[in-house]
């Protein structure tokens, strides 16, 4: 088992912290798109909304989160010590899993065979959707 990634968090409060900490720098990368595209000042005010900046901060916290990956077996065993509800996606005879756990007794998996990168970046936005939007 190995983890990837950087954001795990204790309390909601820390989750909180950390994603509006992320402001600045999803406004930054937006920003810099735009220079790179070549937008102007007229076309920037107009199609960088702050909607677009609070996208680019849901997306970079959300890859930024905490991953485990592991076999079943591994997941398994973490799941009979974990205390919380674990919400699975996948089909149960699938090798490997990929796990993230929130800061509310909540955790959220999904299996796969062969695409590591795939299933964590799929967690990811899972985990943010299902533990994270509506406290944030």
């Amino acid at each position: 088992m190995h983890t990837v990634g950087t954001f795990t968090f204790e309390s909601v409060a820390d989750a909180r912290e950390q994603y509006n900490d992320i402001g600045p720098a999803a406004q930054t990368v937006v920003r810099e798109v735009a220079k790179a595209m070549e937008f102007d000042r007229e076309e920037y005010a107009d199609r960088v909304s702050s909607e677009v900046i609070e996208t680019a901060r849901d997306a970079l916290f959300a890859s930024l989160l905490e991953v485990c990956v592991g076999t079943r077996e591994e997941f398994d065993d973490w799941r009979e010590s974990y205390d919380g509800e674990v919400s699975v996606a996948g089909h149960e005879n699938v090798e490997n899993v990929v796990w993230h756990v929130g800061p509310e007794g909540e955790a959220v998996a999904a299996t796969f065979q062969n695409e590591e990168d795939a299933a964590v970046a799929t967690l990811r936005r899972q985990a943010f959707g299902q533990l994270y939007r509506d406290l944030l």
